[in-house]
């Protein structure tokens, strides 16, 4: 009996854990050293979003938002124009919501020489 409230609580777990969709990978690959700037980024996540806010900061000196349009649909890829601010470290900053409704965010950097 417990070995089978064992298994049902790790399948409950499991599933709720499945369910986020965190950022799997990006284009810039995150704290990577460029030699041009990109003209955008790609965000890969791991399951469906929806983006609400992205912010660029350069250098720790110059933030911009970025134009999310009417961007209204769950997916799981985005390419974002990039601002070229010049050589330096970019963050690009990122909230959204999970279409299993979890809100998320994070953050990743890259440098241009």
């Amino acid at each position: 009996m417990k070995s089978i409230l064992l298994a049902g609580m790790i399948g409950i777990w499991t599933t709720g854990a499945m369910a986020h969709s965190p950022l799997d990978a990006t284009t810039p690959a995150n704290e990577s050293i460029v030699s041009e700037m990109p003209s955008e980024v790609l965000l890969d996540f791991k399951g469906d979003i929806r983006l609400t806010r992205v912010s660029i900061t350069h250098a720790d000196a110059h933030s911009v938002d970025v134009d999310l349009g009417d961007q209204t649909t769950f997916t799981q890829k985005f390419a974002l124009p990039m601002h070229d601010m010049g050589a330096g470290t970019y963050v690009v900053e990122w909230r959204g919501l999970g279409a299993d409704g979890h809100a998320l965010n994070g953050t990743f950097s890259f440098t241009v020489e």
